[in-house]
């Protein structure tokens, strides 16, 4: 139990430093009046299908990049690219392909400072430990991404 407890400790310690403003600045941008696509890659990309999936529950038009029936994104909609590193280039390239699009992007990443928040017009930091943290800054006893 004291693994557990420990991964608990650190979930509620990333949480409590979400900044409460980006969040309200990225519900904002959730609308049902435009499409939105989530974009993400391995641990990342199964938390953006549960998050399109949530979304498409409560009857937002929704689609997941990269799969099969995926539609073109067009000027308006909404990309919400998620990687921890803020790396991820099949995440990246989908924001950049976004705003040539003029499309509006989120970026959810731990990384303020990474080339998928530089394409983003609102970006949601979740301090999590993500794969390549190494010493200090690893913070974490949970394998890879899984804190982020």
């Amino acid at each position: 139990m004291d693994v557990l407890r420990t991964i608990m400790d650190e979930i509620e310690c990333v949480v409590s430093k979400v900044e409460k403003e980006e969040i309200d600045r990225v519900v904002n941008l959730i609308r049902k009046d435009r499409r939105i696509f989530v974009a993400g890659e391995g641990r990342s990309g199964f938390s953006a299908k549960g998050f399109a999936m949530r979304l498409m529950h409560l009857g937002y038009t929704v689609y997941v990049v990269g799969e099969t029936i995926t539609p073109a994104l067009r000027e308006g909609d909404l990309l919400v690219g998620v990687s921890g590193s803020g790396k991820s280039i099949s995440v990246i390239d989908a924001a950049r392909k976004a705003k040539e699009k003029k499309g509006v992007v989120i970026a959810v990443t731990s990384k303020k400072e990474s080339p998928l928040a530089g394409y983003a017009d609102q970006v949601l930091i979740i301090p999590g430990t993500v794969k390549g943290d190494t010493g200090e800054s690893r913070g974490s006893i949970q394998l890879l991404s899984s804190l982020f």
